[in-house]
């Protein structure tokens, strides 16, 4: 979380259609921090984006047009059943661009991002800075300790921003260490 990665989606986007490129902005319906049909960065930049609840619904808008790209914004929402979707998309042709977390709050792999880093051709790794060192930090933790549930079991709960989040590196991660 806070690395920038819905930004590099949009960056990534934006440049596909200046060059006339086809494409379709997936979100997840969970995720409705700001706008439902847009994604939106932690500062604020946006780009329309189609909400969708679950794989079946992404595999159904993807078929609606003839897409040359699809960008999946907060990959980890759909889980894996989001594999073999994203195979079926790259078979046919279609670019596709995953964004998500690979770790859970709890610090534990988050699916389907680290299956995709292990087959994909390209893999961007972002990292936030650490709010207590500076450092840059591959962690996220939850700041309420209320939590209840798995860090995968995901539900609106799970999804925030500064409110609920605190970036981390690995020194500071799971200390209990309050922070920005």
């Amino acid at each position: 979380m806070f690395s920038g990665k819905s930004e590099e989606l949009m960056r990534r986007v934006r440049r596909a259609r200046i060059a006339g490129i086809n494409a379709l902005v997936i979100s997840h319906a969970l995720d409705t921090r700001a706008e439902l049909f847009a994604v939106t960065s932690h500062i604020g930049v946006t780009v329309p984006a189609v909400p969708v609840p679950d794989v079946t619904a992404l595999a159904e808008a993807a078929r609606r047009e003839d897409f040359d790209l699809i960008a999946i914004d907060e990959a980890q929402f759909f889980g894996p059943d989001l594999i073999p979707v994203v195979d079926d998309l790259l078979s046919r042709g279609i670019d596709v661009i995953v964004e998500g977390l690979c770790v859970t709050f709890d610090g534990t792999p988050f699916e389907p991002l680290p299956s995709f880093m292990a087959v994909a051709e390209d893999v961007t790794k972002l990292t936030a800075v650490c709010t207590i060192c500076g450092r840059d930090a591959v962690f996220h933790e939850r700041l309420s300790a209320d939590a209840v549930g798995a860090a995968t079991d995901i539900d609106a709960s799970h999804i925030g921003g500064l409110d609920s989040y605190v970036a981390r590196c690995r020194e500071h991660f799971g200390t209990g260490t309050e922070g920005n």
